[in-house]
């Protein structure tokens, strides 16, 4: 599986950001799917994941902010980011762990980051 992901950039706290990820198949049936994201100095987070029955699981810290959907036809996941912080400045990767749908946290594809950096 290819994952290319997009929709990264630059706001100002406060601001909103929609990322995608198109895949090069479908992914829903066997894969959980996640975004991941990794700051300078920070250890990798997953801040939010869906798995193959469509329910999503959040970070604490993005929780009420942040939603993951998958678009099942047109093979994308999505990462719609409300009310930025600067704490969520980092490189935000898409990723998909083949659990067989399940949510385990071994993700073996990503795509190559989309930088999300947030100002004051």
């Amino acid at each position: 599986v290819q994952l290319v992901e997009s929709g990264g950039g630059s706001v100002q706290e406060g601001g909103s950001l929609r990322l995608s990820c198109v895949a090069s198949r479908h992914t829903y049936s066997n894969y959980c799917m996640g975004w991941i994201r990794q700051a300078p100095g920070k250890e990798r987070e997953a801040v939010a994941t869906i798995d193959n029955t469509g329910d999503p699981s959040y970070a604490d810290s993005v929780k009420g902010r942040f939603t993951i959907s998958l678009d099942k036809f047109a093979r994308t996941l999505y990462l719609q980011m409300n009310s930025l912080k600067p704490e969520d400045t980092a490189m935000y990767y898409c990723a998909a762990d083949p659990g067989g749908g399940y949510c385990l946290g071994l993700y073996n594809y990503w795509g190559q980051g989309t930088q999300v950096t947030v100002s004051l």
